[in-house]
């Protein structure tokens, strides 16, 4: 009965951690495209990114959409992930943040199939990569730190 319980207990860790990194990964983006715009020479088009991204968190509906959309298509690959680091126990913070960025790309290759081929949506995706390293710490900071199925053993002493 014990370890029914630590398996419930992982699988909610692990569906509050995505969905608080999804978040957190959405504010990184703002913040990323934020900081780009405010370089020198920036092109204009950072600028434009730079402001669609705040409007999706000051207006409440364009946010939920924003959000919703992002969990439906970063969701499959990021299940595959965890998955895998429950099964093998992957504890390590990198491969989560790199988890993270993957499952990132992945979704907005979902979005524009065409981006790999077309050198002008590189920076987007590097961008939106670079959040999902953000949002690949977060999900380790909650859920992937005590990532596994198998309990650690409690040393008895004496």
């Amino acid at each position: 009965m014990a370890t029914i319980g630590y398996v419930l207990k992982r699988i909610l860790m692990v569906l509050a951690g995505y969905l608080v990194a999804v978040l957190v990964g959405l504010i990184a983006l703002v913040v990323i495209y934020a900081v780009l715009s405010a370089l020198l020479n920036a092109p204009a088009y950072f600028d434009l990114m730079g402001v669609t991204p705040i409007m999706a968190l000051v207006v409440p509906p364009v946010g939920m959409f924003v959000y919703f959309l992002t969990v439906v298509v970063t969701g499959m690959q990021t299940l595959v992930f965890a998955l895998i680091a429950e099964l093998f126990s992957l504890r390590s913070f990198w491969l989560h943040m790199l988890f993270g960025a993957a499952a990132a790309a992945a979704g907005f290759v979902l979005l524009w199939p065409d981006a790999p081929d077309d050198p002008e949506r590189w920076a987007d995706m590097s961008i939106i990569a670079g959040a999902g390293l953000v949002a690949g710490l977060v999900y380790w900071l909650i859920a992937g730190r005590d990532a596994g199925f198998r309990r650690p053993l409690i040393e008895r002493s004496g």
